[in-house]
């Protein structure tokens, strides 16, 4: 019967799959290591990566000149820890919302609506309101035609300059574009070479500070790490593809 395939789990027997080696915290941002698929805070690795090139966990080396473009946000697994320990997401909004607020900073909009669907999953569970199976689907198709129509415009937005650094490759009639901080390097690529009319996006590297970035960076990830305290727009390069001995 159903009732005999259910099996109670502890928390604590689990908390070796869900915790960061680095900090000993439950993971925030995950982040996995594409080369053996070890998981840590984002934060936490980033800050390991500045002085290593291999994985805490397994020392494996990742790059050898460039560690960070090989590691990438796993957002499964952060659902999943999410999901396992209660309160910790509300906790981690509250904690950015205070950062944010302390630096004189707007929230940006993805904690925010974050924050809010929280809330109202909490406050319906509080209220002891349940909604049918039916109710629960229109909602979900309405929220995600909404998201849809949305186009990521109350995405945390980023202003960048796209520059053409080779005389093989013409430059963008509009350099400058504003777009959600979400979209990666990749997306980036395929803008580039629909522009340019190019054969494949693929053809292409996209560099910041004169280090190519990885495919599959977000903008966040890029200003964060590779742009920091620098004003913006993120200045970025382009040029075709070189292959690395």
């Amino acid at each position: 019967t159903p009732k005999m395939l259910t099996r109670k789990i502890k928390l604590w027997d689990i908390n070796a799959h869900i915790t960061c080696r680095l900090c000993n915290g439950y993971l925030i941002d995950a982040t996995t290591v594409t080369e053996c698929l070890h998981t840590f805070c984002r934060s936490c690795l980033v800050k390991y990566l500045e002085e290593n090139n291999t994985c805490p966990t397994c020392r494996i080396v990742i790059h050898q000149s460039h560690p960070l473009q090989y590691i990438g946000h796993d957002r499964t697994m952060q659902d999943i820890v999410y999901k396992l320990v209660p309160g910790l997401q509300e906790a981690e909004m509250k904690k950015q919302r205070e950062f944010y607020h302390k630096l004189g900073m707007e929230v940006p909009g993805d904690i925010k609506g974050e924050t809010c669907s929280a809330k109202q999953h909490l406050d319906s569970h509080r209220n002891g309101e349940t909604k049918a199976d039916e109710n629960i689907n229109k909602e979900t198709s309405e929220e995600k035609q909404e998201e849809d129509n949305d186009y990521h415009r109350s995405d945390e937005q980023v202003s960048i300059c796209l520059e053409c650094n080779s005389s093989k490759l013409r430059g963008l009639k509009r350099k400058w574009i504003r777009c959600s901080a979400q979209a990666t390097v990749l997306h980036l690529k395929k803008f580039i070479a629909k522009k340019l009319n190019l054969s494949s996006f693929n053809e292409l590297d996209i560099l910041c500070n004169e280090e190519i970035l990885g495919k599959d960076h977000t903008l966040k990830f890029v200003v964060v790490t590779r742009w920091r305290f620098k004003k913006a727009p993120l200045l970025l390069h382009y040029r075709p593809k070189m292959d690395l001995l």
